[in-house]
């Protein structure tokens, strides 16, 4: 049971000041008759706003193909962001809709958005291995000695004191490499072929665990069930 204005508002409706005037409007009903008090507790099921059902009233996971040039923070002087890819109601909610983890300006591929903060720990933490999957092109041939070298758990990013987890490299051709990780380091694909003498010049995440992109174009999205990866 929630609040009808603290509905509106976390669902991004409008704010909790305006849900008044949402509600002299006659735009929500309860149980199919309308509604007259914002203090008024009700099951978002027997809610009807605008005719229609509140939206995702319980949460949402969104499977997004996350096209080049987008960053994934809601800072707005790091330029675009992958939220502008969603409807603004949705980019009004609260608790905030956040990605899970972070594919940089320069990466494309599978990203995953949610509002619901325990997922998104759950689906980060290493503790987890949640493999995700990436498909690199780099700017020279690739030393079949780096498969045992990332597989090894030995290998020493710079600036940092703990070796990366174990991680298989699978060389799809003489510049090009299939990545399969289990953690979610800052830059960590990019900072791994440095490493071994290669830079980067393309990175796409083809898979999050069991989830694939399919057929989902560049910049769109799909919403997933809350339970997706186990319960909630």
């Amino acid at each position: 049971m929630r609040r009808l204005d603290q509905l509106l508002a976390n669902l991004g409706y409008c704010s909790r000041r305006e849900a008044r005037e949402w509600l002299d409007a006659g735009r929500v009903t309860v149980g199919g008759k309308v509604a007259d008090d914002v203090s008024r507790k009700a099951n978002p099921a027997d809610v009807l706003i605008d005719g229609e059902p509140p939206d995702h009233p319980d949460g949402l996971l969104l499977l997004v193909h996350k096209p080049l040039g987008l960053v994934c923070s809601h800072e707005e002087r790091e330029g675009p962001n992958v939220y502008s890819l969603l409807p603004e109601r949705w980019r009004r909610r609260n608790p905030v809709v956040t990605s899970v983890g972070r594919l940089d300006k320069d990466t494309s591929g599978l990203l995953l958005l949610t509002d619901q903060s325990a997922l998104v720990h759950r689906l980060t933490s290493p503790k987890h291995k949640v493999p995700k999957i990436y498909r690199a092109t780099v700017d020279r041939d690739l030393d079949p000695a780096l498969i045992p070298q990332f597989a090894a758990g030995t290998l020493l990013l710079a600036g940092e004191k703990e070796p990366c987890a174990p991680a298989l490299l699978e060389l799809a051709g003489p510049r090009e490499a299939v990545v399969t990780l289990t953690e979610g380091r800052y830059h960590q694909v990019r900072r791994m072929f440095s490493a071994g003498g290669a830079t980067v010049l393309t990175l796409h995440r083809e898979r999050f665990g069991d989830l694939v992109l399919g057929d989902l174009a560049p910049g769109q999205w799909r919403p997933l069930p809350l339970d997706t990866f186990g319960p909630v």
